[in-house]
């Protein structure tokens, strides 16, 4: 991802960014009105003072619950790291 948005420029101007999305993402983002739905979404979560995402709070629910199961910081990165090469390895895999 890039953009480039001087230091004290950060009004409500819009500026394209690039994302990598997989290609069914990319095919619906084909639509203008999909991209500025998608620009309005991403405006507003980033935001600040917006505090952590769903995900993010999600996510660190999901740690907290691991680590009250007896599981350390390593091991979860580790099976987090296992499921990220496994899912990698799927999506590379010739169809």
């Amino acid at each position: 991802m890039s953009a480039a948005v001087p230091k004290g420029d950060r009004t409500n101007k819009s500026v394209d960014v690039i994302i990598p999305v997989d290609s069914h993402a990319a095919t619906v983002l084909r639509d203008p009105r999909n991209r500025k739905a998608i620009g309005r979404l991403v405006s507003r979560v980033l935001r600040r003072g917006s505090g952590p995402s769903s995900l993010a709070r999600a996510l660190a629910e999901i740690k907290a619950e691991a680590r009250a199961a007896g599981l350390t910081d390593g091991e979860i990165e580790a099976e987090l790291d296992a499921h990220n090469a496994e899912r990698r390895s799927r999506r590379n895999e010739p169809s």
